[in-house]
């Protein structure tokens, strides 16, 4: 699925150790297309003599190359920063962590995922409410809506109500529609993986899309205010621990 050769140089290049990196974006969700783009996203250490001094090095890291034959975008955060996003109840950390697609990874990396667990919440639900409601107010405003704008709309949603209901982080549509058993959205898929990145939706019924997305956000609503998760991160003191741990060994 993700050509290591291409990705590899780039974390070779990384001035600072990664805790780990997979992959997000369309490859993760399951709607990738020839000409997507890669992704990457993680959690580095600074080495703690670095964090020493006057002016330490930024937090995140960030390359973004479109001349490569599959165009790169990486963004890590030092572990300070991650381990923050994380207790602030921040989906996308949540969604890298819990990633299937790994590039590369220290050992540390299944303990975070332990810890993890323990810091999903039920408000996790606006995360992803904000999220969907962004990529649609993109698409309802424009003329130049794409099949990718779409299910970048339904995906949230979905994983948000699956997250609500289960606890369990699932971020690929296609998996998560299994369950949910919509039509129109294996079409979009479809669409999308053997069409292009900016494949426009052409004809689409957008009253019926907007429908569909009206929809999911009060599903979305109502699973958060049910949910049997809890209110806040129960893994402050122990993400604490672990991340002095790392940091003595860097």
């Amino acid at each position: 699925m993700i050509d290591e050769t291409v990705v590899n140089p780039y974390l070779d290049a990384h001035p600072s150790p990664v805790l780990f990196v997979t992959v997000s974006g369309a490859h993760l969700y399951g709607f990738a297309s020839k000409d997507s783009d890669y992704d990457i996203r993680g959690c580095h250490l600074t080495p703690t003599r670095e964090l020493l001094r006057l002016s330490p090095p930024r937090e995140t890291y960030e390359v973004l190359d479109r001349e490569c034959r599959i165009e790169m975008d990486i963004v890590t955060h030092d572990a300070g920063k991650f381990f923050r996003m994380l207790l602030n109840k921040n989906g996308y950390v949540l969604e890298q962590i819990f990633s299937p697609i790994v590039v590369r990874a220290l050992p540390e990396f299944e303990e975070l995922k332990s810890i993890a667990r323990k810091c999903i919440t039920r408000h996790h639900h606006h995360h992803f409410r904000s999220f969907a409601t962004h990529q649609w107010k993109n698409i309802a405003g424009s003329s130049a809506g794409t099949v990718k704008g779409l299910l970048y709309t339904y995906r949230p949603l979905m994983a948000g109500i699956h997250l609500m209901q289960t606890g369990e982080v699932e971020s690929n549509l296609a998996t998560l529609n299994e369950r949910f058993g919509f039509t129109f959205i294996d079409e979009l898929i479809d669409r999308k993986v053997n069409g292009g990145e900016k494949d426009p939706l052409g004809d689409d019924d957008m009253s019926f899309h907007e429908h569909q997305f009206e929809k999911l956000q009060e599903r979305l609503m109502a699973a958060g205010e049910a949910s049997d998760l809890p209110d806040t991160p129960s893994a402050r003191s122990e993400l604490d621990d672990f991340l002095v741990r790392l940091r003595l060994q860097a």
